[in-house]
């Protein structure tokens, strides 16, 4: 799952026109902490894949993907609509209402050291699901 999760986030990145810098040190840390080496994770945000169908996920994992993917969008202190939007459809295509993209980011910090309440938000979470 961490090749997809990796896979999307470079996607992700790339979104608005260009991969910042902070952008690249998160997707690093995330890749490395799950045992991918420099060069697979630079693989990935240089020509990621198409994403995978997220039908088989579970509920947690899910969760990941969201909470990972709001985390990239603000890590380099500037959010994009376009940033915006390809959060809304990733939550889409995970079978989320869009709107909890919004609920989320709100408690969902730039710097992955500050760790937010993962309880609390996966309940805020599953309101969302269809």
């Amino acid at each position: 799952m961490i090749k997809n999760q990796i896979n999307t986030l470079a996607a992700m990145a790339q979104v608005d026109g260009h991969v910042a810098e902070k952008e690249l040190r998160f997707i690093k840390m995330i890749g490395k902490a799950n045992g991918l080496t420099d060069d697979q994770i630079e693989q990935y945000v240089v020509e990621p894949e198409p994403m995978d169908d997220f039908e088989t996920l579970t509920d947690d994992e899910k969760f990941e993907y969201i909470y990972l993917i709001i985390q990239l969008m603000k890590v380099d202190g500037q959010v994009f609509k376009s940033e915006i939007v390809f959060c809304e459809e990733l939550a889409t295509q995970l079978g989320y209402d869009k709107k909890v993209i919004g609920e989320l980011s709100t408690n969902i910090y730039s710097d992955p050291s500050i760790t937010a309440d993962r309880d609390l938000l996966k309940k805020k979470a599953q309101k969302y699901l269809h």
